[in-house]
C-alpha cells in the first residue's frame, strides 16, 4: 500500500498541489528530510543524497513524488536497489519500508507537514500552451530560472516541446535580444560535430578553406540550446565541459582563446543518470548541465491541455485568418473533441500538431473529423494481440506507453464489470482499494 503524496487545493478557479515531506534515516548515520519532487541518491557529490558507500553507484536511485505516491526507480545501478528485501526496478514506496543500496539501509517514512508546490495562474507561458497543473508548475520554475544565467537541463519524451521551453527561458531572460543558437547533437555527423561546435581556422583540416566560427561563438551574448545532448560523442564531452567551466574556447587549428558570454540550455529524451552509470555520459558534464532540471510531462499526463493545444494549432494553420479558424473550430462536435482527448498520443504534442495539420488538409472546413488512424487510437489492453510498435521511438518511452495502456484498460474494465464498485474491483485485482483509485486517477 502506498501513501498519498499530494492533495489538490484551489487558488481562485485553479487547482494547486501540496506535497507531504518524507524522511530517509540510516541506522548509523544522519536523518535527511526532503520536500523536492525529485531526489537522486548515489556515491558522488552532486546527488541530493550522497551515500558514503563504495558499493553504491555514482547515481544509484531516485525518488520522485506524484499524485499516486513516492516512486523509487533504480538507475541501472551495479548492485541494484532493494525495498524490504526485494530487488526493484521501479515501485511506489509504502511508509515504513527499508531501502537498501549497496550496504546502506535507509528507513523511509512520510512526514505529516505539507509543502506548497509553486504554480502560476497562467494559461500559457511564452510559446508554451496549456493550463493543466503540471504545466503551471513548470511555468513557475521557468519564471524563477529565466532571469539568471543558470544552466538548465530539460528532460522529457520526444515531441513534448523541449525547444519551446528553451525559447521561453531565452525570451524571459536579459539575453532576449541576443541570438538563440541551436546545436542539435543528433543531426550533425560525429566527424563534423567538433568543428560545428568550436569552429575552425583556415587549413585546420582538409576542406577547411576559410575560417569559420562555431556555434558556441555564434551564441555570444545570447543562449545556446544543446538539443539531444545525450547524443554528444563521449570524446567531445570533456572539451564541452571545459568550455562551459572556463567560458572560453579555441577554434580547431587556432592558438588564440576566444571568450564566451552565453547562457546554456540543454535537452534530452534520454535518462542521463542511467547513461552516467553505463559510462556513456560523463558524470561531471551531467552535473554541470543539471544545475536546474525541468521535466516536460507527456501529453497523456496533461489531457486537459489537448483541446487548447488543438485550437492553437488550428489558429496557427490559418495564419491570422480568425474567421476561417473560428469556422473550423465551430464545426468540431463533442464526439470529435472526446476522441482527441482520449487518444494515447505516443508522439506527444508533435503528433497532435501533425494530426491537426493533416486533418485540416483533408477535411471540409465546416465538417472537421480528426484523422486518427485506428492503429494509433486504441490504447494497448488485454484484447490487443500486440501493441503498436514505433521503431523510431526509444524503448523506455514505448514501454511506459504499453504499461499505461494496460493499466487503464484493466482498471476501467474491472471497474465496469463490478458496476463502479471500487471495493469489489480492487478486491478482484488483489490490490488495496485506495491504491486502485489512485492508479485509475492517472487516466481520468
Amino acid at each position: 500500500m502506498t501513501t498519498r503524496a499530494t492533495r489538490t487545493l484551489m487558488i481562485g478557479d485553479k487547482p494547486r498541489r501540496k506535497i507531504r515531506r518524507y524522511r530517509l534515516k540510516s541506522a548509523d548515520g544522519p536523518t535527511h528530510d526532503f520536500q523536492s519532487q525529485i531526489v537522486r541518491a548515489g556515491s558522488r557529490p552532486g546527488n541530493e543524497l550522497v551515500l558514503d558507500d563504495s558499493a553504491v553507484s555514482r547515481i544509484h536511485f531516485e525518488i520522485t513524488v506524484d499524485d499516486v505516491g513516492y516512486r523509487i526507480r533504480d538507475l541501472d545501478s551495479r548492485n541494484g536497489t532493494w525495498v524490504d528485501g526485494y530487488r526493484v526496478v521501479e515501485m511506489y514506496l509504502p511508509s515504513g519500508c527499508t531501502i537498501r543500496a549497496g550496504s546502506t539501509e535507509l528507513r523511509f517514512s512520510v512526514l505529516d507537514d505539507e509543502i506548497d508546490i509553486p504554480a502560476t495562474l497562467s494559461d500559457g507561458f511564452g510559446p508554451l500552451v496549456g493550463s493543466s497543473l503540471p504545466m503551471r508548475e513548470l511555468y513557475a520554475i521557468i519564471d524563477r530560472a529565466a532571469p539568471s544565467d543558470v544552466t538548465v537541463l530539460i528532460g522529457g519524451e520526444t515531441g513534448t516541446g523541449k525547444e519551446l521551453v528553451a525559447h521561453a527561458l531565452h525570451e524571459r531572460s536579459p539575453r532576449a535580444k541576443g541570438p538563440f543558437v541551436v546545436l542539435d547533437c543528433g543531426a550533425v555527423p560525429a566527424n563534423l560535430l567538433e568543428s560545428e561546435v568550436f569552429g575552425h581556422e583556415k587549413g585546420a583540416f582538409t576542406g577547411a578553406h576559410a575560417r569559420r566560427a562555431g556555434l558556441l561563438e555564434e551564441a555570444n551574448g545570447g543562449t545556446l540550446f544543446i538539443d539531444e545532448v545525450g547524443e554528444l560523442p563521449i570524446e567531445l564531452q570533456p572539451k564541452l565541459l571545459r568550455a562551459l567551466d572556463q567560458r572560453e574556447i579555441r577554434r580547431l587549428g587556432g592558438r588564440n582563446t576566444i571568450a564566451l558570454d552565453l547562457r546554456v540550455v540543454a535537452a534530452t529524451n534520454q535518462d542521463l543518470s542511467v547513461e552516467v552509470n553505463r559510462g556513456a555520459f560523463r558524470e561531471d558534464l551531467f552535473y554541470r548541465l543539471a544545475v536546474v532540471q525541468l521535466t516536460l510531462p507527456p501529453l497523456r499526463d496533461r489531457r486537459d491541455d489537448v483541446r487548447a493545444l488543438a485550437e492553437h494549432f488550428v489558429r496557427k494553420a490559418f495564419k491570422g485568418d480568425g474567421p476561417g479558424a473560428a469556422e473550423v473550430l465551430s464545426g468540431i462536435d463533442d464526439e470529435n473533441w472526446k476522441r482527441l482527448e482520449l487518444h494515447p498520443w505516443p508522439g506527444n504534442v508533435r503528433q497532435l500538431r501533425n494530426v491537426i495539420e493533416r486533418t485540416l488538409a483533408l477535411s471540409e472546413p465546416s465538417a472537421v473529423a480528426f484523422d486518427l488512424p485506428g492503429s494509433e487510437t486504441a490504447a494497448p489492453g488485454p484484447s490487443s494481440s500486440a501493441p503498436h510498435v514505433d521503431l523510431d521511438r526509444p524503448f523506455a518511452a514505448q514501454k511506459r506507453d504499453v504499461i499505461a495502456g494496460f493499466e487503464r484498460a484493466y482498471l476501467e474494465g474491472l471497474l465496469a464489470r463490478h458496476d463502479g464498485n471500487f471495493s469489489r474491483a480492487a478486491a478482484a485485482a488483489g490490490i488495496d482499494r485506495m491504491y486502485f483509485k489512485r492508479l485509475l486517477k492517472k487516466y481520468r
